[in-house]
Order: structure tokens, then C-alpha cells, then sequence
């Protein structure tokens, strides 16, 4: 089978082109730069075109085209695809296919996806179940890649809200984390943003699992609202027992952190595997990819880079707290670079508040990331 990814370079996209190739199909795909995603898929056997998107990239006798929610309707690759009549899927369209083919752990929420979906991912390969993970972030114990193939039944997942995607996955557990207003471009209040994971909750079949964050108000509010879908329910609070001694063998910090690791244990609490395994695998994960990634440097002086993805206000407080946590006698800088015009439209208010109580010595706050597709008004 061939596929054509428009749009490959994404965290998302290409952690499905790689499910793709270890499957042994022909994978070829696009996008406007190289990247170190991309010349990871080369290395894997993807031919790569980067640059502008044209239709000689496409190869005429493509199976399958497989385009990033980024990627417009008149895109010349997507166009040339339907022109000639080649199957066309979004990357939820494509991920919600395979939902329905495995056994599917969904990690939703406004916050913590990749963190727990790559805890959940490892715990479970960890437990000899062989998982298929596919990740919004890099994970070290999986090669630093955002896929493993696994042969089980089991799939875990980021179910991402943005352009309500998790709408096109089925689910047999889903693990919601947190829900605070966010991507108001697309869902304009609050009101609406919980709506579709109430929508999304709603997937979930009759001996599905709703795994929640007891110390999240807005999912405390969303549960009495679905009541009646009589679904088995399984909570995860910080107040639990289990969180002092997570605190104590967990390498990294922050009190989010440890909210993430009981929403991994309590999955594997409902797949009946022992504890002694799950706070074993926990006490050695390494963290991963742009979530409080830590780099020593030693030019032109020593001093320590971390790299975080946090773009939501509440992200940026939590993790400069966590820094001060883990270093409290440090002269602390941030960096800050605005993800997104609308992001930082919707929230203003919300980033100047944080800013202001930020637990940092300096604050450096670059021009905004533009990403593709989005509008900057």
C-alpha cells in the first residue's frame, strides 16, 4: 500500500507515517521544511519532499493521501489527490480508522496529554502487553521516537481537542486530565469546549471506562452532566496515598507531574497490572520530548537549558514553579515564545497574570510563533 502525507512533518502525522512504514507500506510525504522528524522518517525508508507543496510530490498510483488539520482545501497535493480520485483522510480521520481496529486508550484534556499517554505507553510495554503508542512528543525508551508498534491489541493515544479531532476516535478508556478553556478560536467560550468532550465522553461504549481527575472542577461539573450515560467511572486525586510515595520516585518534578503519573497508574489499575510493576516503570521514566527536558551546556558558561512546550497559561505557571521545585537557590530566566495569534489574543489577560507571579528572576518574551493554517488577528 502506498500513502501520501501532506503535511508529514507534524509531531501527529508523522508518528502515524511511522506506524505506516513498520507496517510495510510505501510512505512518501511533504512538508514546507526539513526537520530532525523528517530526516527520521528518511532514515526509515519515507521519501521526503520539503519545500512548496506541489502536485508532481504525489505519487500518481497513491493508495492513500493523509493531510495535517494544518493543511487548507486548496493545497495543490490534496487538490491533485482528489482530482484523481485517491482516498483522502485528515489525520484524525486516519487515527479514528485505527481506533476502531485496537483496544483504545484515549488520554484527553486541556493539559498533560503527551506526559500521560507516554507514561501509560511505557507502563504497559513495561508489563509485557506490547502496546501500539502514538505520541504528541519523543519518548528515550521507545528509540526517541513518537511511535511504537506493538503486537497486542492495545492502542494509546493523545485525543487532541483542537478542531474537535477526538471526535473521530472510539475509545474503550478514555483518561481526561484536565479541561480549561483553550483554542477559543475555534470554540469561542468555555461553554462549548466542554461540549465536545461531553460529545466525545459520549463515544465511549457501554463497558467503556471513564478514567477522571477528581481535583479538576470542570470535570467534576462535566460527570454530574453525564450521569446519565451510566458509565463506570474510575477517579485519580493528588489526595490519594499513592501520591506521596509517586513524589518520592518520580525524576521529574512538579505536582502536575504527579497528577500525571496516577492518571497512568490508574489505567493500569484497570487493566489488573500489579502496582509493583506500574511504580517500578514510573520510578525510571526519563521524561520526554520538549515536556521539562533538561540539557546541560557548558558554553559559554555552565548552566542549565530546559525545554518545555507549555503555551497555555496555566502550563507556564505549574512548570515555572516546577523549576523553582527542582532549583531553589538558581537565578532563574524564562524564555517565553507565544504559540499562536489567537492563543494570545484569547488569553491575554491570563499570560499577564502568570507572568506577573512567575517565581523567575528574568522574563524574555519573543515575537509570536505563527503557526501554519492558523488565522493572526
Amino acid at each position: 500500500m502506498k500513502i501520501h502525507f501532506v503535511g508529514i512533518g507534524g509531531i501527529g502525522v508523522s508518528a502515524l507515517a511511522k506506524y505506516y512504514l513498520e507496517k510495510g507500506c510505501r510512505i512518501s510525504g511533504s512538508d514546507l521544511v526539513s526537520s530532525e522528524i523528517t530526516e527520521a522518517l528518511k532514515k526509515l525508508g519515507a521519501k521526503i519532499f520539503t519545500g512548496k507543496h506541489k502536485t508532481k510530490n504525489l505519487p500518481k498510483n497513491a493508495n492513500l493521501v493523509i493531510y495535517s488539520p494544518a493543511v487548507k482545501p486548496n493545497n495543490p497535493e490534496l487538490k491533485e489527490a482528489k482530482k484523481l480520485k485517491i482516498k483522502c483522510q485528515s489525520y484524525p480521520e486516519a487515527l479514528g480508522e485505527l481506533t476502531k481496529k485496537y483496544f483504545t486508550i484515549a488520554i484527553a484534556g486541556s493539559h498533560g496529554k503527551s506526559t500521560v499517554a507516554a507514561m501509560t505507553g511505557l507502563l504497559l510495554e513495561k508489563a509485557g502487553l506490547d502496546p501500539t503508542v502514538i505520541l504528541g512528543t519523543k519518548l528515550k525508551e521507545f528509540g526517541s521516537s513518537n511511535c511504537r508498534v506493538g503486537k497486542s491489541k492495545y492502542l494509546v493515544i493523545e485525543a487532541d481537542e483542537h478542531l474537535a479531532s477526538f471526535l473521530n476516535y472510539w475509545p474503550k478508556i478514555i483518561v481526561l486530565t484536565t479541561i480549561e478553556a483553550d483554542h477559543l478560536d475555534f470554540y469561542k467560550n468555555l461553554k462549548n469546549y466542554v461540549l465536545a468532550y461531553k460529545k466525545f465522553i459520549s463515544q465511549l461504549p457501554k463497558s467503556g471506562i471513564l478514567i477522571a481527575n477528581k481535583d479538576d472542577k470542570n470535570i467534576q461539573k462535566l460527570k454530574s452532566q453525564i450521569s446519565k450515560l451510566h458509565l463506570k467511572t474510575q477517579n485519580y486525586s493528588l489526595k490519594q496515598l499513592e501520591a506521596k510515595k509517586i513524589k518520592k520516585i518520580l525524576k521529574i518534578p512538579g505536582k502536575f507531574n504527579i497528577s500525571n503519573a496516577l492518571a497512568a497508574l490508574t489505567v493500569t489499575r484497570v487493566l489488573k497490572i500489579p502496582d509493583k510493576i506500574s511504580f517500578k516503570a514510573l520510578s525510571e521514566y526519563k521524561g520526554s520530548w520538549r515536556r521539562f527536558e533538561i540539557t546541560k551546556t557548558l558554553y559559554p558558561k555552565p548552566y542549565t537549558l530546559i525545554s518545555d512546550y507549555a503555551h497555555h497559561p496555566t502550563q507556564i505557571k505549574v512548570t515555572l514553579e516546577a523549576a523553582r521545585e527542582k532549583f531553589p537557590r538558581k537565578e532563574i530566566w524564562c524564555i517565553f515564545q507565544p504559540h499562536q495569534y489567537q492563543r494570545t489574543y484569547y488569553l491575554f489577560k491570563d499570560f499577564v497574570k502568570v507572568f506577573k507571579a512567575a517565581p523567575v528572576d528574568k522574563l524574555i518574551i519573543t515575537d509570536i510563533y505563527d503557526v501554519a493554517g492558523d488565522a493572526k488577528n
